[in-house]
């Protein structure tokens, strides 16, 4: 819960460095605000969700009992590609 809190915490204190920074023309504060925001976005897809795993493994179980046709198609595409990579066709 506490990761959850941080995400949240730091997606919020970046979107006020983004608007803080437009307002006063600082590139790099408003540059900052929005790595906050994605670190924040990053925090809360890793944060532990009910089960204890992380929310985005969750999503992606989800994701292959619903549809399993379409994830054994990604894997294939995934698993073709870094093989064309690791020939260095890619």
């Amino acid at each position: 819960m506490a990761d959850a809190l941080t995400a949240d915490v730091n997606t919020v204190t970046g979107k006020v460095k983004e608007t803080a920074g437009a307002a006063t023309n600082d590139r790099s504060m408003q540059a900052g605000g929005m790595f906050d925001q994605l670190k924040g976005s990053v925090q809360k897809a890793m944060a532990p969700g009910v089960d204890g795993q992380p929310q985005v493994v969750g999503q992606a179980k989800a994701f292959a009992k619903e549809r399993p046709w379409a994830t054994a198609a990604l894997v294939g595409v995934l698993g073709l590609a870094t093989l064309g990579t690791l020939r260095g066709k890619g």
